[in-house]
């Protein structure tokens, strides 16, 4: 049930008829995880691998587990993952989620990626030096691998920039979840004030909003670490 399901038979219709794809979807559509189960159901998988790239290594590992989940397979065999020094596959293993950095390095040992059918960048956004480079390099390898799918999915994407590398490849663009937003702005007179500001925020969020998730952006590990011993102190 999420907002992706209403663009599943345009999606396969532009993975049908294009080596090249775009597709925009903003945060909570479900574009990463359902995207390799419509190559799935389109039985791309039975040509060869459907390869999954995420930035982060904790990220390929848990969107991996989230597929798995999903369609009810145990980690390692349908669904897989692969890290540097670390990964759960097998012989029948068909969508495999790895990091950006491994798929590049796997391209010394197999030029054309020929155990791949499908390639899948997703957050694109990041534009890494490996994501850049990968993207390059499978433009690159277009006319030798015709047969080889590549999407480009992403929640924040200039996509007329990469339509345009792509020789102006198609773009689907896919709503996401929309909720209404307040904001409001916690100022101080004092300086290193954030821990009490974030505190109290926390505070007053419990108490007009009862037991609702949390989610607090900081710039640091060290303000991250710092605030989490504050919100301890609160015995919440």
């Amino acid at each position: 049930n999420l907002p992706i399901k209403d663009s599943v038979a345009e999606i396969k219709k532009g993975i049908s008829s294009n080596q090249f794809l775009i597709i925009e979807g903003e945060t909570g559509s479900g574009k990463t995880t359902q995207i390799p189960k419509i190559c799935v159901e389109m039985g791309l998988g039975g040509y060869g691998l459907i390869g999954v790239t995420q930035p982060r290594r904790i990220a390929a590992r848990s969107v991996a587990e989230r597929i798995a989940d999903e369609i009810e397979s145990k980690i390692g065999d349908f669904v897989g993952w692969q890290i540097r020094f670390d990964k759960q596959l097998s012989s029948t293993t068909t969508v495999k989620v790895m990091t950006d950095g491994l798929l590049l390095s796997e391209i010394n040992k197999n030029q054309f990626l020929n155990d791949y059918k499908v390639i899948i960048i997703d957050e694109a956004h990041e534009r890494s030096l490996n994501i850049d480079f990968l993207l390059g390099y499978l433009w690159r390898i277009r006319d030798k691998r015709p047969d080889l799918k590549v999407i480009i999915s992403s929640a924040t994407i200039d996509a007329q920039k990469f339509s345009r590398f792509f020789n102006n490849a198609p773009i689907l663009k896919v709503s996401g979840r929309t909720f209404p937003v307040d904001i409001k702005y916690l100022e101080s007179d004092e300086e290193d004030e954030s821990e009490k500001l974030i505190t109290q925020s926390v505070l007053t969020i419990i108490q007009n909003y009862d037991e609702k998730d949390i989610l607090i952006f900081l710039s640091t590990e060290r303000e991250i670490k710092e605030t989490l011993i504050a919100l301890k102190k609160l015995r919440l």
